[in-house]
């Protein structure tokens, strides 16, 4: 199992410390760094200034909104800092939600969101392996445009810059069983939001016969420390903020995803106190249990005993959270 940094998305403003996180972990033998965006802060920039700063590591997105750019642009960031690295990029894409994709970028939620996803990673090889003109009679995304309010004049196209790697990794942040089963045929990776090691048959009905490999990367908070439910807390604000303020009451995938995980009725409580305005008693509702299983927080022994059931597992790249350069050398040392 190798390591990767997990910066996830910038809060009020940049962190100063992510250029040197991202260096120490390069040094410490970890084997990628990893971005986001929600609404505010791209995944793209940050990460090519890390790209600049380093020279092994890998770079990835975990992950980019497909709603935020048309499948073409997101293949252009990709094969531009792909050559721009020396062929470190890996793409992470998710789909997001109703309340992001129509509040934030203005767009409708696709009503078929496996089929807006299928399409999406086909345009996106197209372009990388430029084996000929981008060409897709799509639902949600046609190549050229044929739509009514058009010229009728759109030429298919392929990129003038020749992609560094035709096989660039996709990996795609999926959530309900069906959307991961399509990852599994369809990309070279899933990004599992929540991973718990002693709940992988959670998932196992959708990552039957995963082909050679195939990338499974989760993303779970660590932190050295000695006090475990102290280290706890900004596990729970996550938890707390997704559950109950990323989706509507009535559509929540990770409200759903944690109640398929065992954690039905907690999730349903965190949903209506985080709504009602009730944000820190909704943090504080999220089960110490659930936040300490998909995490790895306590003293250097008890993350060590742990760390051993993740290993264990299909978990091919684990993506820490650690805010600190302890927390990501002993995670190294513990997992060499």
């Amino acid at each position: 199992m190798r390591l990767g940094l997990a910066l996830g998305y910038w809060g009020r403003g940049p962190d100063p410390g992510h250029v040197t996180l991202a260096q120490e972990a390069e040094r410490l033998g970890y084997h990628s760094v990893w971005t986001a965006e929600a609404w505010g802060s791209d995944a793209f920039t940050p990460l090519t200034w890390i790209a600049a700063q380093t020279s092994r590591i890998r770079l990835g997105t975990a992950v980019v909104q497909m709603a935020a750019r048309s499948p073409v642009t997101t293949a252009m960031h990709a094969l531009t800092l792909d050559h721009l690295s020396g062929g470190r990029m890996m793409l992470g894409l998710g789909l997001s939600g109703p309340q992001v994709v129509e509040g934030w970028y203005g767009r409708p939620f696709p009503r078929s969101p496996l089929t807006a996803t299928r399409e999406y990673v086909d345009v996106i090889r197209q372009v990388l392996r430029r084996e000929g003109p981008v060409e897709l009679d799509g639902r949600f995304h046609a190549h050229p445009y044929r739509g009514e309010d058009g010229t009728g004049l759109g030429k298919p196209l392929k990129p003038i810059t020749h992609p560094l790697r035709p096989d660039l990794p996709i990996l795609l942040g999926a959530e309900g069983p069906k959307n991961i089963a399509q990852t599994t045929r369809i990309a070279d990776g899933w990004l599992p939001l929540y991973w718990s090691p002693t709940r992988t048959d959670a998932y196992e009905a959708s990552l039957t016969g995963l082909g050679e490999g195939f990338l499974i990367a989760p993303m779970a908070r660590a932190k050295v420390c000695d006090d475990v439910a102290e280290g706890l807390l900004p596990v729970k604000a996550m938890l707390g903020f997704y559950i109950g303020g990323m989706g509507h009451a009535a559509r929540n995938f990770h409200a759903d995803l944690m109640a398929r995980m065992g954690y039905e009725e907690e999730a349903r409580r965190i949903q209506e106190l985080f709504l009602a305005g009730r944000r820190q008693e909704a943090v504080l509702a999220v089960p110490d249990a659930f936040a300490d299983e998909i995490s790895l927080v306590g003293p250097r022994a008890r993350i060590a005993e742990r760390l051993e059931l993740w290993r264990k597992g299909p978990v091919t790249d684990l993506l820490v959270l650690a805010p600190d350069p302890l927390t990501l050398r002993t995670l190294a040392e513990l997992n060499s």
